[in-house]
């Protein structure tokens, strides 16, 4: 397994050209170092740092690409008021001994005249979060097959927090044949269960302290299921209880773990349980294995 090479604790080198970072990526590979990418919209928290070290186990040089990108939200969405912490999130890599942060500007990514979208299909025409955000997965797919290639990583690294996201990156880079390889990471929570996310700091207290019903739902089905209850009915007893915590749920589901597709009873194949909802303004996603 390769390991990090250990320098003193810096600030990583921010890379915001792409000449720069072909020059960059040149100069790794022609020392036979390997490349790993971690893709974020910055507002960096616990969940990304895990990322960043489930990247520097898996390869010698590690990129953390910081761009909000335009084309996953949908008019009306947090596009303008999505967090933007910049100089905390390079304090926070440093402290990893981060080597890279790509942070190109839209201008860059989308100049003008580009005419170029990846819609996928597959796992993200599922019913899940492309039922409620049909744009979503056809900007991330864009941005993704974009940072692949600029970047050449041999491993991109992704949390299992957004699951069908994973899966849909999961599949793009096996269907264009890129060199990429795409590894999940576990959910990172807080103590209470609430996974973490960038938009939990737009909960007020009291949708904070409700904010974990969703895990404790998830966790209680996830058990459920494995004493062979009938799913059916625990996804309604489930979602019962998310609603009675304040949440206007989008949907509560039991998918197969790889397909997405719906399954019926524990005998359908491996089971993950997915949730998204709304609690006064934000809209939370969490899922686990059951």
């Amino acid at each position: 397994m390769a390991k990090n090479i250990n320098h003193p604790k810096r600030h990583p080198s921010v890379i915001r050209t792409l000449p720069a970072l072909k020059r960059t990526i040149a100069e790794i590979q022609a020392r036979h170092r390997t490349i790993a990418l971690v893709p974020t919209m910055g507002a960096l928290h616990a969940g990304h740092l895990a990322l960043v070290r489930t990247a520097q186990r898996r390869a010698d040089r590690i990129i953390v690409s910081i761009f909000v990108n335009p084309t996953q939200f949908a008019p009306g969405e947090d596009l303008r008021t999505y967090p933007r912490t910049f100089a905390t999130d390079l304090a926070a890599l440093a402290a990893l001994k981060t080597d890279f942060v790509w942070s190109p500007d839209v201008k860059t990514m989308y100049p003008q005249g580009f005419a170029t979208r990846i819609v996928p299909e597959g796992p993200a025409t599922a019913g899940l979060e492309d039922r409620f955000r049909p744009h979503f997965f056809a900007g991330v797919a864009t941005v993704v097959a974009k940072l692949l290639i600029q970047c050449e990583p041999d491993v991109a690294v992704f949390g299992e927090k957004d699951y069908q996201q994973l899966k849909v990156v999961t599949q793009l880079a096996r269907d264009l044949g890129l060199k990429t390889r795409i590894a999940g990471v576990p959910v990172v929570r807080e103590a209470d269960g609430l996974a973490m996310s960038s938009r939990n700091r737009y909960l007020s207290q009291s949708e904070r302290q409700a904010a974990p019903a969703l895990y404790r739902a998830l966790r209680d089905a996830a058990a459920k299921i494995a004493a062979d209850a009938p799913v059916a009915d625990v996804l309604k007893k489930g979602l019962a209880a998310i609603a009675s915590a304040g949440f206007a749920v989008d949907y509560f589901e039991a998918r197969h773990a790889e397909t997405l597709e719906p399954i019926a009873s524990r005998q359908d194949g491996p089971i993950r349980l997915l949730v998204a909802a709304r609690i006064g303004k934000t809209r939370l996603i969490d899922n686990v294995a059951a």
